[in-house]
């Protein structure tokens, strides 16, 4: 890095400090605190830009002067993947927001990197439609959702957000403005120069390449521009700087249940999660919740006491045992007209058995993350078929039934480890889990860690896309000013 802006109090940092007020507006760049960090690696600026070309003109500084960019949404990822080697200026996105294009009765809305992506949905609400994206981060925006590739509940009929891309523009290493999209989409029709570099899959710890999500490949002289936006989808920030994306939109379902049983084991997961999807019922997610059981210290009621009264099955009556509590919850979405609705939801409740409710609200954990901030947050993807081999194999390497959550029905979903682990064990645990996966075509990636536990640990595990990646990085970003050592392979 230039040796003026290698620390904050040289004349040459408030020359840049100057510049980015300059750029951005006195009220919009500053040294950076002590809260400006990414994944524990401390910003030294901040710069705010307030529209796309103030943006360009924020990397073509960093370019000048040599500097590294990161940017930032609402911060809700902040701490997923690797710590960058170096954070000169965090470009905070807050300003690019808004849903610039929205023709009545369009299929599409270009959106601003920097809207939330609630904003974005109370948006299009008015008109009856929304994204069908439901990123569990709460306050999350939309240029973050895509920079991490991070899908709730409706993944499982919808996709990745990556699928819902029309096209995006995006700030490359140099600060050029570029629009990529589908050939012959109005607004985006023009390919981008890099598009004609070559590349590979980008890859991040929320979702794309480095987790088995939605994904492109650059292999020719000439790529339809869709597969550069699809580049960015789990980048990191690491391939370019998203300004806006052109979404998928579609009508608000008129008619929504939630379809509930009880769960004990996940081999009874993986039976019912087949029969489900056999029925051909088109589920808009299906949803497993496997919580650490906590036992409480139980007394034996008589069989006169008032609360067993009247119940002939309690087994205080009975003399029989009881069941155990069930172990966690598998929820089906189901989603469409009132009517087909209902008769979808009847199908499914004889299915399931006697134990299964429908309700009109989703259960509390629907669409939550497992894990906790300081927590070791894993994710697993395996085909369906296998996702209960890795949860025993989890469960079997940690020693101790642990916290699963998210979409059986695609097989991907979120575990914490605590985050008092030494790394030294979750290291353990980790090659453990991996082995078990590696002859299953599944992964096990670390989305989040403590500081020591994320330099000790190996965070993607094998990645085949890496030398793809490598490449890719090698042309869109050659002097790694974008969030460098992000990517897996410290690219």
């Amino acid at each position: 890095m230039a040796a003026a802006a290698s620390s904050t109090d040289r004349p040459g940092a408030l020359e840049i400090t100057r510049k980015l007020a300059e750029i951005c507006g006195p009220p919009f760049a500053r040294f950076a605190g002590p809260a400006d960090e990414v994944a524990g690696r401390t910003a030294r600026w901040v710069a705010v830009p307030g529209g796309p070309h103030a943006a360009a003109e924020v990397l073509r500084l960093a370019a000048a002067h040599d500097l590294t960019v990161v940017p930032r949404g609402a911060g809700t990822k902040i701490d997923w993947g690797a710590a960058p080697a170096q954070v000169d200026i965090m470009l905070d996105t807050g300003r690019l927001a808004g849903v610039w294009h929205e023709p009545q009765g369009s299929s599409v809305a270009e959106i601003g990197a920097g809207t939330p992506l609630r904003a974005v949905q109370a948006t299009l609400e008015r008109t009856g439609r929304r994204l069908p994206v439901d990123a569990p981060s709460p306050g999350a925006t939309l240029g973050g959702v895509l920079a991490a590739d991070e899908a709730g509940p409706l993944r499982h009929r919808h996709g990745s957000p990556c699928a819902q891309l029309v096209g995006v523009r995006y700030l490359d290493a140099d600060g050029e403005l570029v629009s990529v999209g589908l050939p012959g989409t109005a607004q985006f029709g023009q390919a981008a120069p890099s598009a004609r570099r070559g590349g590979s899959p980008a890859a991040g710890p929320g979702g794309g390449a480095a987790s088995g999500g939605a994904s492109a490949v650059l292999g020719g002289a000439e790529v339809p521009g869709l597969d550069v936006a699809r580049l960015l989808c789990g980048s990191q920030g690491g391939l370019g700087v998203l300004v806006s994306a052109t979404m998928r939109v579609q009508a608000v379902p008129a008619g929504r249940v939630w379809v509930s049983r009880p769960v004990w084991t996940p081999l009874e997961v993986h039976d019912l999660v087949r029969a489900v999807l056999a029925a051909r019922l088109d589920p808009a997610a299906v949803e497993l919740d496997l919580p650490v059981p906590v036992s409480l210290p139980r007394r034996r009621i008589p069989a006169s006491h008032p609360s067993v009264a009247g119940r002939p099955d309690h087994p205080a009556v009975t003399g029989r045992p009881a069941r155990p509590t069930a172990a966690g919850s598998l929820v089906v979405l189901l989603e469409g007209g009132p009517a087909d609705v209902a008769e979808r939801a009847d199908r499914l409740t004889a299915l399931l058995g006697p134990e299964a409710v429908v309700n009109h609200a989703a259960p509390e954990w629907w669409g939550r993350y497992p894990f906790a901030p300081g927590d070791t947050a894993l994710r697993i993807e395996v085909p369906i078929n296998d996702l209960h081999a890795a949860v025993y194999a989890l469960r079997d390497a940690a020693g101790t039934p642990v916290p699963v959550r998210g979409s059986a029905g695609i097989g991907a979903v979120h575990a914490a480890l605590p985050g008092s682990l030494p790394p030294e064990r979750v290291a353990s645990i980790l090659a453990a889990v991996r082995g078990v996966l590696l002859a299953r075509q599944g992964r096990c990636v670390v989305v989040s860690a403590p500081a020591p536990v994320r330099r000790a640990v190996d965070l993607w595990g094998e990645l085949p896309t890496l030398p793809r990646l490598r490449n890719a990085k090698a042309h869109l970003d050659p002097h790694h000013r974008l969030a460098p050592g992000r990517l897996p392979g410290g690219l």
